[in-house]
């Protein structure tokens, strides 16, 4: 099939049904819905074993241990039949439209260029988005080049065969890494993504979920926190000076939770300017 739309999920019984609805509305049916319940101890399984077999697109389920959306995307890259890999939220919705542009806009790639997929925008309803809108109808760049020319949150569809090639890093006694550690290691191997200016995916605000959450929960995740910022720093080409400011905010960032060892090795500093930076603040006040 063409897409294996994919939502990961935990605890969100109480809201899959909006996500669900918008599913059944899609004007486009050529896809799988693949789920992955990431250890839910509510009614989700309960709620989605009532949905499998009232519709006319496949709905796969499946349960795993709780280890974090990371670890519930390389599980499903494993299962995914689609040519494309589209990862939808569970407590967000789709346009009605969203599949049918997305199928378009992967047709209407160039074959004999390196594009690793499509991306359409994020709105806080169908009309309206808080990001920067491009000045033509789309824009193709890396997913690095992105932190230069795009602004706010995407929704990303990889072509599955790419994706399955970049699954994240696991680290013991973390669940949370940031998706943009393997944007980054895509980009650096020469892919680029077209982005639309489109509205595809309708979001808001939660009590509950990651924006809340803020830095705490990558100061509650060392390693991949660190992990990203080390890549991204290394394929961006910064200089010494950028890694050194690099080193002391993330030391400021987790100085409160982890310890020297810690931090050096989560962001690959030598322990030694750890130590140095953690004095000088306590020297400077800072």
């Amino acid at each position: 099939m063409k897409i294996t739309l994919f939502t990961p999920t935990y605890n969100r019984a109480h809201l899959l049904p909006v996500l669900y609805k918008s599913i059944q509305r899609q004007t486009y049916r050529d896809f799988e819905w693949l789920i992955v319940d990431d250890g839910s101890v509510d009614e989700t399984e309960n709620l989605v074993t009532t949905w499998l077999n009232e519709n006319d697109f496949p709905i796969r389920y499946y349960k795993k241990e709780n280890g974090g959306k990371c670890s519930a995307i390389n599980y499903a890259l494993d299962l995914a039949q689609g040519e494309l890999f589209f990862i939808m939220d569970s407590d967000d919705y789709l346009t009605d439209d969203a599949l049918e542009k997305v199928a378009k806009w992967e047709e209407e790639l160039p074959k004999d260029q390196k594009f690793c997929g499509v991306a359409g925008n994020l709105g806080v309803s169908e009309n309206n988005t808080p990001n920067t809108i491009f000045e033509e109808d789309f824009l193709d760049c890396s997913l690095l080049k992105r932190y230069e020319n795009i602004d706010g949150e995407r929704a990303m569809v990889f072509y599955t065969d790419i994706h399955r090639q970049y699954k994240y890093p696991i680290f013991d006694g973390e669940k949370f890494m940031t998706e943009a550690v393997v944007y980054n290691r895509i980009a650096k191997d020469g892919y680029k993504m077209r982005f639309y200016n489109d509205i595809i995916w309708v979001y808001e605000y939660r009590e509950d979920g990651l924006t809340k959450a803020g830095n705490s929960i990558f100061v509650n995740n060392p390693m991949g926190y660190g992990l990203w910022l080390r890549e991204k720093s290394k394929f961006m080409g910064e200089g010494l000076k950028q890694r050194l400011k690099l080193y002391y905010t993330f030391t400021c960032d987790l100085s409160g939770k982890h310890n020297t060892k810690t931090i050096a090795k989560a962001i690959g500093a030598p322990r030694i300017l750890i130590a140095f930076i953690k004095f000088a603040r306590k020297i400077l006040g800072k």
